[in-house]
């Protein structure tokens, strides 16, 4: 069977742009229909063009990515990704930012140890700046809450008549669903905003 040239391309959101992984691929002429691309987070390989793309693979074709960093965050999970690849499929894969993470190059025994040692090496590395990052984030988090800015929808306003409508409730006129749906409001939030107008 003839072997196959793929390329994977992942970025986080659909909001990010895949320009940077794109170009750096351009060279090695992929057809389009073996270029797969993920908007998904990093931190699963639950992905379908991920999946799909690894049912595809066969012994001998050449899988290229950008970084390693493109195929997960997980430390283990990288190292499992990569080996049911280079092992169990026999596929190789070519990482283009690090030269020494490419399997199809140097397939002896020390070619391969230093393909995974240096793997190893990037996969801890991706893993520990992602709860880097997650730190930074909840301690930022932790600070704008210390400082009073709230996270959230802006609470909707106490309609102009709520006074009133609070008057004839307490007379027991009516119930606090009709309270709560003369405000505009679900029955949690009338509750909520009473406790806050206190």
């Amino acid at each position: 069977m003839l072997k196959q040239i793929f390329g994977y391309i992942r970025i986080s959101t659909p909001a990010q742009h895949d320009d940077r992984q794109r170009i750096a691929l351009e060279p090695f002429s992929i057809p389009h229909r073996n270029l797969y691309v993920d908007r998904f987070s990093g931190k699963s390989f639950d992905r379908p063009a991920y999946k799909s793309l690894i049912k595809r693979l066969r012994p001998g074709d050449l899988l290229l990515v950008k970084s390693i960093d493109r195929l997960g965050r997980n430390y283990a999970d990288i190292i499992e990704q990569w080996r049911h690849i280079t092992k169990t499929i026999g596929a190789d894969i070519r990482v283009l930012d690090m030269p020494l993470l490419d399997t199809s190059y140097g397939r002896d025994l020390l070619g391969t140890f230093i393909s995974d040692l240096v793997l190893q090496v990037l996969s801890f590395a991706a893993q520990l700046e992602r709860e880097e990052l997650l730190r930074r984030q909840a301690e930022g988090i932790a600070a704008a809450k210390a400082r009073g800015v709230t996270f959230g929808p802006a609470p909707m306003p106490l309609p102009e008549n709520f006074a009133e409508l609070l008057a004839i409730w307490q007379t027991g006129e009516f119930n606090a669903d009709i309270m709560a749906e003369r405000c505009g409001f679900s029955r949690t939030t009338l509750f909520k905003r009473l406790r806050e107008q206190r």
